[in-house]
């Protein structure tokens, strides 16, 4: 009479088959995705292709019903007329294979769903790479777009693209911490053990790449300690990253502070390989002029402001609106003003 077998849930072999088994699923369920996307892309280019030859709107109001009903008569209701227009805006929206193809490898149709309705394709590109980089899912893509971090970066970069190119879609102004749940007034002490409470969702906020440190890292400086509120480091642009955590608006003395800061840790505590440390200082309002006139970014500093309350969707909108549109008036006037020097 054989012996009964007993399971094997926790033997090493059992493990081992689990995991390639997992595994192998995992990819096969990778490459139906890509595989399902690449061919709605098809679809709808062909599609577009058709329409466009024979160069009459009402040709096309008259082709998908019919090739709709035909399809989902054949193959199901994913060729159903709302589906097939949303091919088709795919298709018009990302017209190049060769940007297509690597993305469909890492996102699935749901996320290019949320990101085709995006107004402009700079957007619409930025939130795919973030997405792919960051590995972000549905719920966390639209989060991503709600709270208009395009737009934060893009206000960001304003300052960096002519100094430091590296550094783009690094920050964000402003940063939103809403998380945090602090409520009239606080001290600055407060805004960093919150910080560290949520650390998890600061961490989030500040975007890919980011490892916590320390806490008030203590540095001695001819005999006197001075104290950094938070260090972190990125790890795709390889530097140390100093944070200064302000409560009221931005001052020119900040300057002096974070470049002293950013000295000392760039003498004692940067790594062989590392780059020179960055600083970032958060303030309650960020009194941009005079960040531009002190030109912070050149000396490796960016100011930023940070909202303890979201605003409303539309509140949002027309808040950054207005700051991107400052931030490209300045950038204009520096640009006239170097031709005349």
């Amino acid at each position: 009479m054989n012996k009964a077998v007993e399971p094997l849930q926790n033997h090493s072999l059992f493990s081992e088959l689990s995991a390639l088994i997992e595994a192998s699923r995992q990819k096969i369920a990778v490459a139906a995705n890509s595989t399902l996307t690449l061919l709605f892309w098809q679809l709808g280019k062909r599609i577009n292709e058709e329409v466009l030859n024979k160069e009459r709107a009402d040709y096309g109001k008259q082709i998908l019903p019919t090739l709709s009903a035909q399809l989902t008569a054949k193959y199901g209701r994913s060729f159903e007329e709302k589906n097939l227009r949303r091919m088709l805006q795919f298709a018009q929206q990302f017209t190049d294979s060769s940007i297509v193809v690597p993305l469909a490898r890492q996102l699935t149709w749901s996320h290019f769903l949320i990101l085709i309705p995006l107004k402009t394709n700079e957007a619409r590109m930025f939130y795919a790479q973030k997405a792919m980089e960051e590995g972000w899912g549905k719920r966390e893509l639209r989060n991503q777009i709600a709270k208009k971090s395009f737009e934060r970066h893009e206000i960001a970069n304003s300052q960096l693209i002519a100094t430091k190119p590296e550094l783009v879609n690094t920050f964000k102004d402003p940063y939103i911490l809403d998380f945090l749940n602090l409520k009239n007034t606080y001290l600055e002490q407060d805004l960093e053990h919150a910080i560290l409470h949520e650390l998890e969702a600061f961490i989030l906020e500040l975007g890919k790449g980011f490892a916590f440190m320390e806490r008030q890292k203590r540095m001695i400086i001819d005999g006197d300690d001075f104290y950094l509120d938070l260090l972190f480091y990125n790890r795709r642009i390889k530097r140390l990253v100093a944070i200064e955590l302000k409560l009221g608006k931005f001052e020119a003395a900040h300057k002096g502070q974070m470049e002293l800061y950013l000295k000392w840790l760039n003498k004692y505590e940067k790594a062989e390989g590392e780059n020179e440390p960055i600083g970032l200082i958060l303030c309650a309002e960020s009194n941009k002029e005079q960040v531009e006139l002190l030109e912070m970014h050149k000396d490796g500093i960016m100011v930023a402001e940070y909202w303890t309350e979201m605003p409303s969707k539309q509140e949002l909108q027309q808040k950054l609106h207005q700051i991107c549109m400052e931030a490209k008036e300045r950038m204009a006037n520096n640009r006239l003003n170097s031709e005349y020097e």
